[in-house]
């Protein structure tokens, strides 16, 4: 961006003095390959205001440069574009500028709060492949927004409370003689889950007794005995029965620990923790507040509602009849509790494409209650993921576990590692480490390098290929890096000056020179997929860099120091930018 600043100033004076125009904003881009030179300035726009033949203003614009401008070496037009080369003094200085800075292209000043919100699970099942999408999207964005110099609370809302928590709580104590997560050997979350599927089993097998002696399948379905103790069991947990709370109680904290083992695993954390049975009552009050003020408005049967036909939606309700919230309601209140709590600027909701228009309407609501926050709320919509039939065996059948996708994932890894034979010298607990990092780090680039809003067809092996865009591809890269560079001699890192350039290590400083705007590209359009194709491009680069220079063995010293200088920048840079997608590299594979 400096550049193109730089470039801007002489290229206004010239504007100005040739034609009497005050021109200050100019299109760039980066110059194709099957042109000479590093960057093109777009000329056509010029015409506008300039009547001229845009082949000779590009040259008159490149005869000028060239003349005041010491960064530009030489210049073309291929018709309305002008292509500038430039100078080795700009490559230098660039260089030097990267290498200088440190984490080059993170931002520390912290000016606005922003929360993230994702995850936020149900406590009656273990958390599933829908969910580890969301995870890694929601601690990546997360991670973005922090770099591009945000201030980011990671948030997450727990659904602990309603009636599927109390179908789990109800099959555990009709079915569960008293066992444990100790006494099973179980993950909490999994043995909790185990009797929501209990329910499941016991509601359906009702159901049919109640058909069999005649009852018609609507009246069984509201009538089955288990259901009915299920919804007494719930009025008992809100009217505070002690036995049922603490039922509850226990219940949640043994799928919480597992959440918690389930999290760590996968490397995401949270900042701050929701609970729905702390803010299913918020909201009511801000409807009675929106009512009076004329945002909402009450039918005949005392239900409140709010009217966005005007806004191309429909009527939504936001209060039942009987004064009871639903989930908008709590949505609205729960909003607004958490900007208080963090005086925070805006938010991210990590959920689902499912809900569209569910966040339409909420975020909809609030403007019009009044609250300029609103503006700063983002919906960050991810398609489903998908698994190829047969590649994987869940616990149901139905349902892919997050804890069996990363053990697969770890087993993968470990499979096709020992098949390429490289890990001589490794001991088990360093092979295991890796395989876990190889694995994680294949599920985690092959989810996040695919824009939110698409559907993803996720392919175990495929993620773990050692070419092409993946995870490991690019892993593997950085610990070549870390062998050429335990190979140097201090006197390798010592200040290069006056160097020229070659194009394939230029190519390999553009790039570099690119990741603090590609960091606030990603953060503006909250996409993980940015850094990760991003990231990308640069190990293809350093690839071939790698294969057509020598670096160790290059002629001069100067040549060797500049490359393992440069080499060591590339590492730097993966390692961050798979940092911001949550993926560890190894120095050794």
């Amino acid at each position: 961006m400096q550049l193109q600043k730089n470039l801007s100033q002489n290229i206004s004076v010239f504007l100005h003095q040739k034609f009497q125009v005050e021109l200050s904003d100019f299109e760039f881009q980066s110059t194709r390959k099957e042109f000479e030179g590093d960057i093109t300035l777009v000329v056509f726009p010029l015409l506008r205001q300039i009547k001229t033949n845009p082949v000779q203003l590009g040259t008159d614009i490149g005869n000028y440069l060239l003349e005041n401008n010491k960064l530009v070496k030489s210049f073309n037009v291929v018709k309305g574009f002008l292509n500038l080369a430039l100078s080795n003094a700009y490559f230098e200085k660039v260089f030097q500028t990267i290498q200088s800075t440190e984490n080059f292209g993170v931002v520390d000043s912290k000016s606005a709060t922003v929360l993230v919100e994702y995850s936020s699970p149900n406590t009656n099942k273990p958390l599933h492949l829908g969910h580890v999408r969301n995870n890694l999207l929601g601690y990546s964005v997360a991670e973005i927004l922090k770099a591009s110099g945000k201030k980011v609370v990671k948030t997450q809302i727990i659904n602990d409370r309603g009636i599927h928590i109390c179908k789990s709580m109800l099959a555990w104590k009709k079915f569960g003689n008293g066992e444990t997560p100790a006494s099973t050997g179980k993950k909490g979350d999994k043995l909790v889950g185990d009797y929501y599927v209990k329910f499941d089993q016991v509601y359906k097998s009702e159901i049919n007794d109640l058909i069999a002696k005649g009852t018609t399948v609507e009246e069984a379905k509201k009538t089955v005995p288990i259901l009915k103790e299920a919804q007494a069991m719930l009025k008992k947990w809100e009217d505070g029965d002690p036995d049922v709370v603490a039922l509850w109680q226990k219940l949640n904290q043994w799928v919480y620990d597992g959440f918690a083992t389930t999290y760590a695993e996968m490397g995401v954390d949270f900042d701050k923790n929701y609970y729905e049975s702390d803010t299913y009552l918020l909201g009511k009050d801000i409807v009675q507040q929106g009512l009076a003020k004329g945002v909402f408005f009450k039918k005949e049967d005392g239900s409140v509602w709010i009217d966005l036909t005007d806004e191309g939606l429909d009527e939504k309700i936001v209060l039942r009849a009987d004064g009871t919230a639903v989930y908008m309601t709590q949505d609205i209140g729960t909003a607004i509790q958490r900007m208080q709590d963090f005086k925070a600027d805006g938010m991210v909701y990590t959920v689902g494409n499912e809900q569209d228009y569910h966040f339409k309407v909420l975020f909809l609501i609030l403007k019009k209650l009044g609250y300029t926050w609103a503006e700063q709320l983002y919906h960050l919509s991810y398609g489903m993921v998908d698994l190829p039939s047969g590649k994987m065996k869940s616990r149901e059948g139905t349902v892919v576990d997050a804890d069996e996708l990363m053990q697969e994932m770890t087993f993968t890894a470990k499979s096709i590692a020992e098949e390429l034979g490289k890990l001589d010298g490794f001991s088990e607990e360093e092979k295991n480490n890796l395989y876990k990092t190889i694995g994680l780090g294949a599920l985690k680039y092959y989810i996040l390098k695919v824009d939110p809003r698409k559907r993803i067809l996720f392919n175990p092996e495929e993620s773990v290929d050692f070419q092409g865009n993946t995870g490991p591809f690019i892993q593997y890269t950085y610990a070549r890096i870390q062998s050429i560079l335990a190979k140097a001699k201090p006197g390798y890192f010592e200040t290069v000056q006056g160097y020229e350039f070659h194009e394939k290590e230029k190519e390999l400083i553009k790039l570099l020179e690119q990741y603090p705007t590609i960091i606030q590209q990603a953060a503006e359009l909250y996409s993980p997929a940015i850094i990760a194709n991003f990231t990308y491009d640069l190990v293809k680069s350093f690839n071939s860099f790698y294969q057509n220079l020598s670096i160790l063995g290059a002629d001069t010293i100067k040549e060797i120091q500049l490359r393992i200088q440069l080499a060591k920048l590339v590492a730097d840079c993966i390692k961050s930018a798979f940092g911001l997608l949550g993926i560890q590299v190894p120095h050794q594979m």
